[in-house]
């Protein structure tokens, strides 16, 4: 049996206010009610990470991703605050990653630049669209040409990336505007680009009373056509929503996605952590409601859940993540990553080739353009035997 290895780990930190909740949204977000308790939460989030890091032995930090709810209604005083308590606790390595989510309808003039003193060096701008009108649909607070003001002046303020998020079969949306988002999303020169297709989350007001979406192969068709002018403006995709420049992935999301570890702190925030000698992969989910999470975060009633993942189901949730990549896996990083060897799933993998989902090419396991249009297919022919056929959504 291969051994489980030490991965690399990330640090997310949850912010869980907005102004008012989108109604596609299914994240752990809250409209706010009132002020904002910016010093009690901080207080609260270094609490929770002092009680943490007994789990962690003198790890190093690879990255830290600020999102939320909107993280930009912090100020760059509180944001600078919280990572160096970070920098405090962990070994930072040279060049840290360090996103933050950031509404285009609550940036201030003059935060970005304070923001990147406070050692913020890559923003994730949530434009979403380009048309007034489809941002109105969406329950969105900003216009576009908040959006295009909030990324010029991220770029003036010396952000070091800036990655633009962009969604695609909206309601009443036809490929033409699809394409024309992606044209004016481009023209702000972004760094990388995050292009997601709308869908339909349980508990969300578009769940309860759905518009009127395109229809499946008009969202492929707008795939496609994205694709087509991304390429031309020389962005590679490496991941099913996710495009860059070279040199410009996100280092955040990859450790993701290659099963890495990382630590949550905040309302709601999930944690995964590997003990090499235990042989045990921890998850852990801090207490989603703000309020209670304000009054328990300096003690273990923080802890919404804990437990292991269960060796029957580490393939699986390894999978899920690793067939989002356009380079896929090795056996090397599934079996260093999981503790399980290859061949435990080899009858998947078989099958995934024999229907033309997954291509092998030396170790590596890849998807095909035919298992990424079908990334549900693929990922549910790996699924635990006494696990359900519901496979969650892209």
């Amino acid at each position: 049996m291969p051994s489980l290895l030490t991965p690399p780990l990330s640090l997310y930190i949850h912010l869980p206010w907005c102004i008012s909740k989108c109604p596609y949204c299914d994240f752990n977000s809250h409209a706010l009610k009132g002020k904002l308790p910016e010093a009690d939460y901080v207080d609260s989030l270094i609490a929770d990470l002092d009680q943490d890091l007994k789990l962690l032995e003198d790890r190093k930090l690879e990255s830290v991703f600020l999102g939320g709810g909107t993280p930009s209604l912090f100020s760059p005083a509180a944001i600078s605050r919280v990572l160096n308590a970070v920098h405090d606790r962990f070994d930072c390595s040279v060049g840290l990653e360090v996103t933050l989510e950031v509404n285009p309808g609550t940036h201030e003039r003059g935060r970005f630049k304070a923001y990147v003193s406070a050692g913020v060096n890559r923003v994730s701008l949530g434009v979403q669209s380009f048309s007034d009108t489809k941002l109105s649909a969406l329950g969105r607070i900003h216009t576009a040409a908040e959006s295009i003001a909030a990324a010029a002046e991220a770029r003036k303020a010396g952000i070091a990336a800036l990655n633009l998020d962009l969604m695609f079969a909206l309601p009443g949306q036809n490929v033409a505007e699809a394409v024309a988002d992606m044209r004016q999303a481009l023209e702000l020169q972004p760094d990388h680009l995050s292009h997601y297709q709308l869908t339909l989350e349980p508990g969300t007001s578009f769940y309860k009373k759905p518009p009127v979406l395109p229809d499946e192969e008009t969202a492929f068709e707008m795939t496609k056509a994205a694709r087509t002018v991304l390429e031309a403006a020389g962005f590679e995709q490496y991941e099913i929503s996710a495009w860059a420049r070279p040199g410009n992935r996100c280092r955040h999301n990859l450790n993701y996605w290659k099963f890495g570890d990382y630590l949550g702190i905040g309302a709601g925030a999930h944690s995964k952590l590997t003990d090499p000698r235990s042989g045990r992969i921890l998850r852990m989910v801090k207490r989603r409601n703000p309020v209670a999470y304000l009054r328990s975060a300096a003690t273990d009633e923080r802890l919404e859940s804990i437990g292991g993942v269960p060796e029957a189901d580490r393939a699986f949730e390894f999978l899920l993540n690793a067939l989002r990549l356009k380079t896929g896996f090795t056996r090397d990083i599934f079996e260093a990553r999981t503790g399980l060897a290859l061949a435990e799933i080899n009858a998947a993998l078989t099958e995934a080739r024999d229907r033309r989902l997954l291509r092998q090419s030396g170790d590596r396991w890849l998807p095909t353009d035919l298992g990424y249009r079908f990334l549900n297919d693929l990922q549910a022919l790996f699924l635990p035997p006494a696990t359900s056929a519901a496979v969650p959504t892209n």
